[in-house]
């Protein structure tokens, strides 16, 4: 888990606990504002150490995580998760905003798939009625 040092650049540690898919993602991310390294918005060359306090801005999702690990090298998923704990708070607002987000939907929105033959016939049908 740990690299050969027990430091590692944050861009490079957000690309190994699979928060951005890229190296580079991760860098504009962190020089863009998006990561603060206990409270203070850094640099992508910062050394990110086990114990820090991360606050993440991904899209609309905020994440609040602890470093519990530090590796440069990307992994599995399951090694990935292993590398830092989500605060229970941070995981109640993003469960609260992913609910608010499914209500604000309007309704009627657009089909989630192509309608098949069957559903075709029954559309064409229902259009030569009129």
């Amino acid at each position: 888990m740990t690299a050969t040092s027990d430091k590692v650049r944050i861009d490079r540690w957000l690309w190994a606990a699979r928060f951005f898919k890229t190296r580079s993602l991760a860098g504009k991310a962190v020089s863009g504002g998006h990561v603060y390294v206990n409270g203070k918005r850094v640099k992508a060359a910062r050394p990110v150490r086990v114990g820090d306090s991360l606050q993440i801005r991904r899209g609309h999702l905020e994440f609040d995580v602890v470093v519990l690990g530090v590796s440069g090298r990307r992994g599995p998923a399951t090694v990935a998760r292993t590398l830092y704990e989500e605060t229970g708070e941070s995981i109640r607002r993003r469960e609260q905003a992913a609910l608010e987000r499914r209500f604000m939907r309007p309704e009627g929105t657009a089909p989630t798939r192509r309608p098949d033959k069957r559903e075709r016939r029954k559309i064409r049908r229902l259009l030569r009625k009129e």
